[in-house]
């Protein structure tokens, strides 16, 4: 887990600037009101605490990015943004697939993306060449996004409403699988160079995810790996995922990306639109969320 690999660390930039815990102004910002100073996770060794205290400390971490994450569900929720959390091992085509995503809704839904890595910036680069705006997060030693992070991120990027976010997690198929971001899906990019039994090795990623794309299939030809028991792997340890079989490179499968893309965008706005009118709600509070909600569909 990753009290012992040095997620804690002081090294996450946002955009280059580092992580501040508040504004200078000592406000917390909109997603992170009245919070706790964030856990040190340190590495374990013989002379420290037992495994019961790994375990508590474990569950401390993971409790305060749940409180995190939820708040950023619900800020994305108001706005009525779908956000999707795509995970997956280095190399498996991720940015790749977003670049495509990104080309093929061009002028039809605003995207913004937030990219995660623990060096450069070169992917949230490629994102902006594709036309849709980015940041980039560098976690350092860190092997995954978390819910704090990414509440950061959205603040600067400020997404419109009814839009979508993209998430691309550190390629890593262990700790992402433990964060919740605040995301309406994770979705698992899995190559067909990687193995067909990646799910088998790697259960949690595919029990939390949503939707697994099995990417690169037009080197299926030149390759030792049998979809069809990689996709009975993935349904053994989750059997309501979706399975989309797509070429990032050929654009093969992008068609019924693109539409479980536009069903989610959809419900979102739709939940937008129910939250609005919940009762309960202020008058004056739920018209405006009303006028809203028109002025995006008009």
């Amino acid at each position: 887990m990753c009290t012992t690999c040095g997620c804690g660390s002081d090294e996450v930039r946002v955009e280059g600037t580092a992580l501040a815990h508040e504004h200078e102004d000592h406000r917390a910002h909109e997603f992170d009101r009245a919070h706790d100073q964030r856990a040190v996770m340190t590495h374990a060794h013989a002379s420290e605490p037992s495994s019961a205290r790994t375990v508590s400390i474990e569950q401390d971490i993971l409790a305060k990015n749940d409180a995190f994450a939820a708040r950023n569900r619900t800020a994305l929720r108001e706005r009525g943004i779908f956000a999707l959390n795509l995970v997956s091992s280095p190399g498996s085509g991720k940015t790749a697939m977003l670049e495509k995503t990104i080309v093929a809704l061009a002028g039809q839904i605003e995207i913004s993306v937030i990219e995660g890595d623990q060096q450069t910036s070169h992917d949230a680069d490629r994102i902006r060449a594709s036309g849709a705006r980015a940041i980039q997060i560098n976690t350092g030693r860190g092997c995954h996004l978390d819910a704090h992070m990414v509440g950061h991120a959205i603040e600067r990027l400020a997404p419109g409403g009814g839009s979508m976010l993209m998430i691309e997690n550190v390629g890593n198929l262990v700790c992402p699988a433990a964060f919740d971001l605040g995301e309406a899906h994770k979705v698992v990019v899995l190559s067909v160079t990687e193995g067909e039994d990646k799910p088998l090795k790697y259960p949690d990623m595919f029990c939390r995810a949503s939707l697994m794309l099995l990417n690169k299939i037009d080197l299926l030809p030149y390759l030792d790996f049998d979809p069809e028991r990689c996709v009975e792997y993935a349904r053994r340890i989750n059997p309501g995922m979706g399975v989309l079989r797509v070429s990032a490179r050929t654009g093969e499968g992008l068609d019924g990306w693109i539409e479980w893309i536009r069903q989610g965008i959809a419900r979102a706005r739709a939940n937008q639109v129910e939250a609005a009118t919940a009762p309960g709600q202020p008058h004056a509070a739920r018209g405006a969320r009303r006028a809203k909600a028109r002025g995006r569909s008009a």
